[in-house]
């Protein structure tokens, strides 16, 4: 204390008026940091909504098939009358067009009717065989799907033909390939389940098929694994 109480007095507001002001910019820091935290919490849960979002909706706009082939219907070449395996004379890989002989049993020369890809062939020459027993094996390139084999619980109702559809094959990687939905199998696939007292029902599964254009993606071939998308929307 001084011998001036007025001097006293007014050094004593100053320095509680600086002590105020520098509490009151503390604040109003505090308060703008405040501000900024509540709004990047915002900006954060905005964008986790619009992305959970997002996912849902390319979710709910397509189906995964995970399990895939590519493959396209045999065709079993026989005799129509028992007789004994003389010739083959085609081999595995070889492309053959309609109306070729592939082999001969008894007298008789099993020709292709339609162009196609030999896939195998029995060349046990000597041995007899009865009418419809495949002598040589074939299919028909342009009848390449991409068949994939779905849970009826995953997505199959979802799944209609003529929806766009693109595929991936293990042996090119990352490369994405496009198709169209040609065919939803009616019925399931038939299983040798065992039904006990519980309630539990097994899972179907259905085939659904994809055309595409072999004369386009070449390198496609029979027998390949791949992964299939449906754009259901």
């Amino acid at each position: 204390m001084s011998n001036n109480p007025v001097k006293d007095i007014e050094q004593n507001a100053e320095a509680a008026l600086e002590a105020a002001v520098k509490d009151g910019a503390k604040a109003e820091r505090g308060l703008l940091r405040n501000k900024w935290v509540q709004s990047a919490g915002i900006i954060v849960a905005a964008l986790i909504i619009a992305g959970g979002f997002i996912y849902w909706q390319m979710a709910s706009s397509r189906v995964q098939i995970d399990t895939s082939l590519i493959s396209a219907p045999a065709i079993d070449l026989a005799p129509t009358a028992p007789g004994t395996l003389n010739a083959i004379y085609v081999n595995i890989g070889d492309q053959v067009p309609a109306n070729t002989a592939v082999a001969k049993v008894g007298d008789e020369l099993i020709k292709t009717k339609v162009a196609g890809l030999i896939v195998s062939e029995n060349n046990d020459i000597g041995k007899l065989f009865n009418p419809g027993q495949a002598v040589v094996t074939m299919i028909d390139p342009t009848q390449l799907r991409v068949v994939g084999t779905i849970d009826e619980n995953k997505g199959l109702d979802r799944i209609r033909v003529g929806q766009q559809a693109s595929f991936t094959v293990d042996a090119f990687g990352s490369k994405t390939y496009s198709g169209i939905v040609d065919e939803v199998s009616p019925t399931s696939h038939q299983t040798d389940v065992v039904f006990n007292i519980s309630d539990q029902r097994p899972t179907q599964q259905f085939d659904v098929k994809v055309r595409f254009n072999p004369e386009i993606y070449t390198e496609l071939k029979n027998g390949m694994s791949a992964k299939l998308t449906i754009y259901t929307k």
